[in-house]
Parts: structure tokens; sequence; C-alpha cells
């Protein structure tokens, strides 16, 4: 029988790296959420566009 290999080698870039929890997940692929920070981001963008044309 062959030994099986561990999932991560210690003190590689990858054992240090978390997994996102379920409420993480679920905020990035939820579209209703994904539409209020795109609408967020444009208004604060246009903020500050505006206020430098003043």
């Amino acid at each position: 029988m062959k030994k099986s290999k561990k999932a991560s080698i210690p003190y590689s870039n990858m054992y240090y790296a978390t997994q996102p929890g379920k409420m993480v997940r679920f905020f990035r692929v939820c579209i209703i959420n994904q539409i209020y920070q795109f609408i967020r981001l444009n208004l604060k963008i246009m903020r500050i566009v505006v206020g430098g044309h003043s």
C-alpha cells in the first residue's frame, strides 16, 4: 500500500492561508450585495470627482 501525502506542506505560503467562512462566501456571490457595493463605490467616486471640479 502507498502512503498518502499530506494536503499541505508546512511553512509554504498555502500553509498559512485561511479559508473564508460561510458568511464571507455568501456575500461574495450574493448579487444583491454586489449591486449595493457597486452603487456605493460609484457614489463615493462621484463625490470625489464632483468635489474636485468645484
